[in-house]
């Protein structure tokens, strides 16, 4: 494999907050995907709901990985931008993390914005994965 995830024993175990330390791409392409949201076909917000919009982006990424040959296993890294963060979407997103990768999520950056593109838009995810 191309991908290799892992979390040193120095460090704290960071699975519980849906992420990993290291991902260490040892062969292959870097694919970058852009950053996907809770959009239906016309481009527009589907839920205001944030638990909805998680769900929703990351079906996306989802969409996103398989147009391009690759699926969740090859994500490397992802980034995720929440509107008015805090303790109670960490959950959210740790859970939804969990469901798709299990023990072995990327590197995450969870980042807090004010706002995002579009005045409906909570949450939004982009990634780098890597094909073998």
């Amino acid at each position: 494999m191309s991908l290799a995830i892992t979390n040193p024993p120095t460090l704290h175990d960071p699975l519980p907050f849906g992420y990993s330390h290291i991902a260490r791409v040892t062969s292959g392409e870097l694919v970058l995907i852009a950053g996907q949201y809770a959009s239906g076909l016309d481009g527009h917000v589907t839920s205001p709901d944030f638990a909805e919009q998680v769900a929703t982006s990351l079906a996306n990424l989802g969409e996103a990985l398989t147009a391009a040959g690759l699926n969740y296993g090859d994500v490397a890294q992802i980034r995720t931008f929440v509107v008015d963060h805090n303790r109670d979407k960490l959950a959210v997103i740790a859970e939804a993390v969990k469901r798709i990768w299990g023990n072995r999520p990327p590197t995450q950056t969870l980042i807090g914005v004010a706002a995002l593109a579009l005045p409906d838009m909570l949450f939004e995810v982009d990634a780098t994965a890597v094909r073998s």
